[in-house]
């Protein structure tokens, strides 16, 4: 069973409440509008102690739905590379001039990674070299 199916309807629910309040609350005017309520708050004279115990609330469970959502966001992103670099593995195997080590390569350490791509800008270099030379030859006949 996914992931995705082990998800109950309340969680779904919150979910879809979440990614809502936290695009609503990221809205320019929902801020002003904020700024606007304290200082009308202190302005009409109510109590403070009122206004923070409200807004300390409301501000962490306005950054846990942000989180949430960007964890959403993440892992929505993470698949997508995974499948963009098994398209792109695919590619490299079936191009007869690639080369089949460099599929898979985003796993490997980054050392590695700027190493093979030194090599790939080496043998590129010497193939438009030749290129050029095979041109001047057949300019020459």
């Amino acid at each position: 069973m996914s992931e995705e199916q082990e998800h109950s309807k309340l969680y779904e629910l919150g979910g879809k409440l979440s990614s809502w309040a936290s695009d609503f609350s990221a809205h320019p005017y929902v801020q002003f509008a904020f700024v606007v309520l304290c200082v009308a708050w202190f302005a009409s004279g109510l109590p403070v102690d009122i206004l923070t115990a409200a807004l300390s609330i409301l501000a962490i469970s306005l950054t846990q739905m942000v989180l949430n959502r960007q964890n959403l966001r993440e892992a929505e992103a993470h698949r997508r590379d995974v499948a963009m670099h098994a398209k792109l593995d695919e590619l490299v195997i079936a191009s007869r001039r690639a080369r089949d080590e460099m599929a898979g390569i985003e796993d490997l350490d980054e050392e590695v990674i700027v190493e093979m791509k030194e090599h790939a800008e080496e043998a590129r270099d010497e193939a438009e070299k030749a290129v050029e030379a095979a041109r001047r030859r057949r300019s020459k006949t």
